[in-house]
């Protein structure tokens, strides 16, 4: 066998070791009790897409692809992607191996190392800490968004943490013990920011409130999306104005308030596409 093809053929074999997943770790879903008393092995995966820009928050037009996970423990008002929240879609997430996931990353990538965003639904109620490992023997980089309402070991092997309490208007309420211990699994290790969605004034308000809990914290602001798309349509209509308006707001309520330590930023995906899915 030519050395080169031997070289390749050792080279998979030894991926392929150093990302077999490990006995997967207990999962807490935040009280959520399962559908089904018997679950799937592997992740669940809801979509993986890419590379496309980063839409929000901290790395903001940075080149990404996305790893979406299905399942949530919350079931915000105005959520923007049901179809990897609500139960009923269930059937649609793929269980998948950290091989298989990470096979798709690097074929969307073309094998060149960029950041990898573990998004959701809640990612935190998967087994991800093996994908982070596997990715970062590539080079990858790996940036996650939760609540902050399950706390996981493997944070601390994160590069990018956004916690993302849910205000008043999401109808949902924050557990702020679980909050605490999400900022304790992450030992400091990940650049750790705060990412709050604002509708109006009581979610306003509420963002100064965690902003003073947390000073430490790099605070980014985002206008609601009033318009979100149906769960069961890849696309669908959007008032960009609407939005625009609520930013334009939300750009003078902090500079009224000499609130200058936030950094107020649109959801530049949607401003570009709208409601589109998997861009």
């Amino acid at each position: 066998m030519p050395r080169p093809i031997l070289l390749c053929l050792v080279q998979a074999a030894t991926a392929r070791s150093l990302c077999r997943t490990r006995q997967r770790d207990r999962q807490n879903l935040g009280g959520v009790q399962a559908v089904s008393a018997v679950e799937p092995p592997g992740i669940r995966i809801s979509e993986i897409f890419g590379p496309t820009i980063q839409g929000e928050g901290v790395l903001i037009g940075q080149p990404t692809v996305f790893v979406r996970t299905g399942g949530c423990d919350y079931r915000c008002a105005w959520c923007d992607s049901l179809h990897a929240v609500d139960s009923r879609f269930r059937e649609d997430w793929r269980p998948m191996s950290v091989e298989q996931i990470w096979s798709q990353v690097r074929a969307l990538s073309g094998g060149e190392p960029l950041m990898v965003s573990l998004s959701g639904g809640n990612p935190a109620i998967q087994a991800l800490g093996d994908l982070i490992v596997c990715g970062h023997q590539d080079g990858y980089r790996f940036a996650l968004e939760t609540q902050g309402s399950v706390a996981r070991d493997w944070f601390s092997m994160l590069d990018v943490l956004v916690l993302s309490p849910k205000p008043p208007s999401s109808q949902m309420s924050v557990d702020w013990a679980q909050f605490e211990a999400c900022l304790d699994a992450a030992q400091g290790k990940p650049l750790t920011v705060l990412k709050l969605v604002v509708f109006g004034d009581e979610d306003y308000d509420f963002a100064r409130d965690v902003a003073a809990r947390y000073p430490h914290l790099p605070t980014y602001l985002q206008p609601g999306n009033h318009t979100p798309p149906s769960p069961d349509a890849a696309d669908g209509p959007i008032d960009i104005e609407g939005v625009m308006q609520r930013m334009e707001w939300l750009v003078d309520k902090v500079t009224q308030d000499r609130w200058f330590e936030a950094r107020v930023l649109p959801q530049l995906h949607v401003l570009l596409w709208g409601n589109k899915r998997g861009v």
